[in-house]
């Protein structure tokens, strides 16, 4: 090889390691950076469970909590497993185990179903005022179900499937500790004991899987998320949030004693899961609804402090 051409090649060798030095040092540079951001955001994440430890403490009773970021998948949990009365949360796996029966043909979502005279009953805003014999899709009466809680569309839509076979969908869809025993404000059932349990470990499980678009297809997942975020009893998990910059879908469920909401938090620097269920002693549910709300601004806030 002649001089002029190993001239040639060191210089190029020259550059080509310069090039190679310079990615090399930018790519070590970006790896620190995001490693530095990455422990500052996890320092946040640790101090948002201490905010919330310290609230729970301050409430007295033994709520169950789930928080999770939908990005990192860090979960922030206190008494996830304690199996507490469903109330209107209930609502949400009846939801899917529609969806799940009309995959299987077993049922049309247009079908009809007529209202009974038994299936009438209080917190009951949309079907309420209808009268006995009046028809309804199951399509129809999912709406009211979820957007306003109504318990009597939910009757209709209990009896329709029933418990064995509701229960059945539960265990398919993936819930562990969640089942369907009595109707919708049966408080005489529900004195003698049966009772509709959940815990805050599987409506975390059930939200994850719509916010994923895991359950059964993308198509069906989005219309549960959007059936959830018309929501229309925003008390708790939205109370505190700012109206304009964020989607909430969720559900609430209320009763003697009893005070939930759980939902997907969607904001311009981050998604979040929260579910907050209580059990409490108060005569009134307005301590519970605070407690929900409060935990749920402070993990907004935890968003809002990301660079």
């Amino acid at each position: 090889m002649s001089k002029r051409n190993r001239v040639i090649l060191a210089v190029v060798f020259l550059i080509a390691a310069t090039f190679f030095s310079y990615f090399v040092y930018n790519y070590i540079k970006a790896e620190a950076e995001k490693r530095i951001l990455l422990e500052k955001r996890r320092a946040a994440w640790d101090n948002l469970k201490l905010a919330i430890e310290r609230k729970i403490n301050a409430f007295g009773a033994r709520p169950s909590v789930i928080i999770k970021d939908l990005a990192t998948k860090w979960e922030i949990d206190f008494n996830k497993d304690r199996s507490v009365p469903a109330a209107s949360l209930v609502k949400i796996p009846i939801m899917l185990s529609y969806f799940y029966a009309a995959q299987e043909n077993k049922i049309s979502l247009k079908e009809e179903i007529s209202l009974k005279g038994m299936e009438k009953v209080s917190g009951s805003k949309v079907l309420g005022d209808r009268a006995v014999g009046s028809k309804f899709s199951v399509e129809e009466l999912m709406v009211p179900m979820i957007t306003q809680s109504d318990n009597t569309a939910t009757n209709m839509l209990i009896d329709r499937l029933g418990f064995d076979t509701l229960n059945g969908y539960f265990k398919q869809i993936g819930l562990k500790n969640t089942n369907v025993s009595r109707r919708m404000m049966d408080f005489k059932k529900r004195a003698n004991g049966v009772e509709n349990y959940t815990t805050a470990e599987d409506m975390a499980f059930l939200l994850e899987e719509l916010y994923r678009l895991n359950f059964l297809n993308k198509n069906t997942s989005k219309q549960c998320l959007i059936l959830l975020a018309q929501q229309k009893v925003n008390d708790r998990i939205p109370r505190k949030l700012p109206k304009d910059d964020i989607v909430v879908a969720h559900k609430t469920g209320l009763e003697r004693s009893v005070c939930h909401d759980v939902g997907i938090v969607f904001t311009n620097k981050g998604n979040f899961l929260i579910c907050v269920l209580v059990k409490h002693g108060n005569k009134f549910a307005r301590p519970a609804k605070k407690l929900i709300a409060d935990i749920a601004l402070l993990t907004y806030n935890y968003y809002q402090g990301l660079d």
